[in-house]
């Protein structure tokens, strides 16, 4: 049985550099967030560890996700590069670790590198590990090699126009919880004329309806913002109920709109 936990709300620092994630994971932590996601390619991990250091905010108070970039995936690489994230990090520990891309075609066999982040697990480097951008397929094969009690989620690409129902459906036949990145769309469906009424009719914003309706199917999510005032207005979602009707009609604008699917790190959707 799978037993993992992960908070069902986070705050992402996918494309924030420099001083802009310093300053929205600080406002994050002030506001309330306790969940950090960051990766090595995104170049901002040492960034992301002084501002939760500057924060003041105990570090057992936070959970805190990075991801193994693709260079990295071989047995004798990926422990070593984990612990260099941990020194940006400023941390002996993160609370869990992902496989960034399953990256088809990667010399590293599948099982060798789901066998290299167990074993960062097992020198208690990561708290637990999981996958991100698998498919059905890929996410089996990651079963076969360390179990499905041992992966704690697939973060995947999951919003209003792209619902990821098969792969969402096998996650949750394994007790795999998902992670919706990109929840908002690159804020296309925030000008959604569905989702514009319900908000309006709920007294919300766009951005609170939409990851109301993820965390309402159960996903976590991992919305990024650099403005304090949506960071803030993001967090409410946690206390908004949507009715039947009103998940149904969101439900219904699923249209298979991908909007991220880079050649050489993709594999073959479902």
């Amino acid at each position: 049985m799978n037993t993992h936990t992960i908070p069902a709300f986070g705050l992402g620092t996918f494309r924030l550099k420099g001083q802009v994630v310093i300053d929205s994971v600080k406002n994050g932590l002030e506001l309330g967030y306790r969940l950090i996601d960051t990766a090595q390619i995104y170049g901002n991990e040492a960034e992301v560890g002084q501002a939760i250091v500057e924060s003041g905010v105990a570090r057992s108070e936070l959970f805190l996700t990075t991801k193994i970039w693709t260079d990295s995936y071989a047995a004798d690489k990926l422990v070593p590069s984990l612990k260099g994230s941990l020194a940006k990090l400023r941390t002996d520990q993160v609370d869990l670790t992902l496989i960034h891309w399953p990256a088809p075609g990667n010399p590293v066999p599948l099982n060798e590198f789901m066998g290299a982040l167990a074993d960062a697990k097992a020198q208690g480097l990561t708290k637990q590990i999981g996958v991100s951008n698998f498919n059905i397929d890929l996410t089996k094969q990651a079963i076969d090699a360390v179990g499905a009690d041992q992966i704690a989620t697939n973060q995947i690409e999951l919003h209003p126009y792209l619902q990821n129902g098969k792969v969402a459906a096998f996650a949750a036949s394994q007790g795999i919880r998902i992670t919706s990145y990109m929840t908002l769309a690159y804020g296309k469906v925030l000008k959604d004329p569905v989702i514009e009424a319900i908000a309006t009719a709920r007294g919300a914003t766009t951005a609170q309806v939409v990851l109301a309706w993820a965390l309402q199917l159960g996903y976590a999510v991992i919305p990024s913002s650099t403005k304090r005032v949506n960071l803030a207005g993001n967090l409410k979602a946690q206390q908004l109920v949507l009715g039947a009707d009103e998940m149904a009609q969101i439900a219904a604008l699923e249209r298979n709109e991908r909007l991220v699917s880079p050649e050489g790190l993709a594999p073959a959707w479902d």
